[in-house]
């Protein structure tokens, strides 16, 4: 391994670079204490605040609370049924079911007791759905038991493992889960978090107690608001991710909040439900995506009484996974500082399930500059790996995974040589000589592809350029162009903006991809993009409109909301084809001319 030729102490960081590049960044505060088992809290806050919200989800009569003292007290029960039904350390809890109160018990009621849950996205399960992935998964698996609320879904669950859609019969003697729970060590494993599986079956990632407890200490550190108050969220990202189910489900346990479960998602017809739920909860920490805070701001602009009441009580908000892009981040600036009643932290974090989730944040000053995905938190070591003329961000620290479940030949390849983590993502330090400037993002290395002049195109810089031109009718992008000569792109229009663009509230998708209003504006957008990024790397040729949305039950788009690039070049191979044609596909839209740009 070559010996380092640059190290440097800062204030708050240390790096060093190697001969051949390579660049190692830790935080120099040191973590903070941390519980044992990640239901420790749980029990903590129950002796506390017994009568203070946890969960709480809305029905047909409003919203129905669970308080700490309760869901201690069925925990404990819970977890000697479950102990009772055959459940195990080896023979795993699996959870098909949307966020809520039943869900979150059965959750806790297995990690209490040190039963590993397995919590899979309903997706599976759905009819869209290929039926051979949800059993490849369980297979893998091996649950004594699968949970599924939904009698749907618990249907098409039932043909491949023992399955229950009620919790209240496998209720116990709670001296019995309370024995279990004694002998739950740090290293026992807690869940097992299945990534998205575009290429394949998708791994179950090992997450360890001491995984959880370590993650939430580092939040702790970089976001002392959570000390100050407790958090109250409005959160609809699912727990069979690990932002949501993890990260947001775990700061709230660890730091005794109220978590209201949110049944809208930032969708167009579902993100009405979101807003009503802002306005009357009014949160104090807010999690998204950047297309949800995309859609969040369009309200803000047109609500003020709205832009008020959301900003009333608010603390923090945090882009999950992704930077924001500029106008974005500077626009919610703009309205916390002219509606909130104090400073309100703007945030992006970043991580994988692997890291239990969260590795770094822009921490430190609430108002930074986030066009990176920050710094890394304290006892998480980041090394920037020389990767085929880029560098691959890899981790190491203890909220990293062991490994994955019953996968060894995956785990081995998942670790270099030095026990860092290779996450597979891309990134550089925004200024080279400066750590606490922060890391660049630059997409995940097996989306990022050359073209047949040698040149690398930066997947997820380009979709995030082309997302703001096109913004608010295009809603995500395909990019292709793997080993041709050109960058192409299948688009996703948003069916209600392209709607009211072209005056036909209820036009359908496939009518709205032909309209020609649609095929100008996008075209538009693609010179636009063209003339300020007009390199072979950055130069869009032409592309398609799709007739549909992203598919979520064949694992086209993420449970987060974002399309899965590699599983959706997959699925429509065809399509890529046809767009890559020559002489072009009569469907293809082209970059308009510059002279017809001035009348967009």
């Amino acid at each position: 391994m070559p010996k380092a030729t640059a190290s440097v102490r800062s204030s708050a960081f240390e790096f060093e670079r190697d001969s051949d590049g390579t660049v190692r960044v830790k935080a120099r505060r040191e973590l903070g204490p941390y519980a044992r088992s990640a239901t420790d809290d749980l029990r903590i806050w129950a002796g506390r605040t017994p009568d203070a919200v946890f969960v709480a989800e809305r029905g047909e009569h409003g919203w129905r609370g669970l308080s700490y003292g309760d869901a201690f007290a069925r925990v404990r029960r819970l977890g000697a049924g479950l102990l009772e039904s055959g459940a195990s350390a080896d023979s795993p809890l699996a959870i098909v079911a949307e966020n809520g109160i039943d869900h979150a018990l059965v959750s806790l009621a297995g990690m209490y007791v040190g039963i590993p849950v397995a919590p899979i996205s309903v997706g599976y399960a759905s009819p869209e759905a290929a039926p051979e992935r949800l059993r490849d998964l369980l297979a893998k698996l091996g649950p004594a038991l699968v949970f599924a609320s939904d009698p749907r879904i618990a249907e098409r669950v039932a043909p491949l493992a023992r399955t229950v859609t009620t919790i209240a019969e496998f209720e116990a003697d709670a001296a019995r889960a309370d024995a279990a729970a004694e002998r739950v060590k740090p290293d026992t494993v807690a869940k097992i978090m299945f990534t998205s599986g575009s290429t394949g079956t998708p791994k179950g990632v090992i997450t360890t107690h001491h995984m959880l407890c370590t993650n939430q200490a580092m939040l702790s550190a970089v976001w002392p608001e959570l000390a100050q108050e407790r958090p109250r969220i409005v959160d609809w990202l699912p727990w069979s991710h690990c932002f949501g189910g993890s990260h947001n489900f775990g700061m709230i346990l660890h730091n005794g909040g109220s978590l209201y479960v949110d049944s809208g998602r930032p969708v167009p017809g579902l993100f009405e439900r979101t807003l009503e739920n802002l306005r009357a909860l009014r949160p104090t920490i807010v999690f998204s995506v950047p297309r949800g805070f995309a859609l969040l701001l369009e309200h803000l602009k047109a609500d003020a009484d709205f832009a008020a009441d959301f900003f009333s009580g608010l603390r923090i908000l945090c882009s999950g996974g992704a930077a924001l892009p500029d106008p974005l981040r500077e626009a919610l600036f703009g309205f916390a500082r002219r509606y909130a009643r104090r400073t309100v932290r703007i945030t992006s974090s970043w991580g994988s399930t692997e890291c239990a989730p969260f590795a770094t944040t822009s921490w430190g000053d609430p108002e930074p500059d986030i066009d990176t995905i920050g710094t890394p938190a304290p006892a998480v070591l980041i090394k920037l790996a020389p990767s085929d003329e880029r560098f691959e961000i890899r981790v190491k620290g203890p909220n990293i995974t062991p490994g994955y479940w019953r996968d060894p030949e995956a785990t081995a390849a998942a670790f270099d040589e030095d026990g860092y983590y290779c996450t597979g993502d891309a990134g550089a330090l925004k200024d080279p000589d400066d750590p606490a400037r922060g890391i660049l993002y630059a997409g995940r290395l097996a989306e990022n592809f050359k073209l047949t002049s040698g040149t690398w195109v930066n997947v997820g810089a380009l979709r995030l350029a082309l997302l703001e031109r096109g913004a608010p009718l295009i809603e995500d992008v395909i990019v292709s162009g793997h080993d041709r000569d050109e960058i192409a792109l299948l688009v996703f229009i948003s069916r209600a903006h392209a709607a009211k663009h072209v005056g036909l509230p209820d036009a359908g998708h496939a009518t709205l991809a032909e309209h020609p209003a649609v095929r100008s504006f996008l075209a538009a957008a693609l010179a636009e993009h063209n003339a300020k990024s007009p390199g072979t790397s950055t130069r869009v040729a032409r592309a398609f409109i799709l007739p549909e949305p992203p598919n979520r039950g064949n694992g086209e788009m993420t449970d987060k909301g974002s399309v899965n690039q590699r599983r959706a070049l997959q699925l429509r191979a065809e399509s890529v084809a046809a767009l890559h044609a020559e002489p072009p596909h009569p469907a293809a839209v082209h970059p308009a001319e510059v002279a017809e740009v001035s009348g967009r």
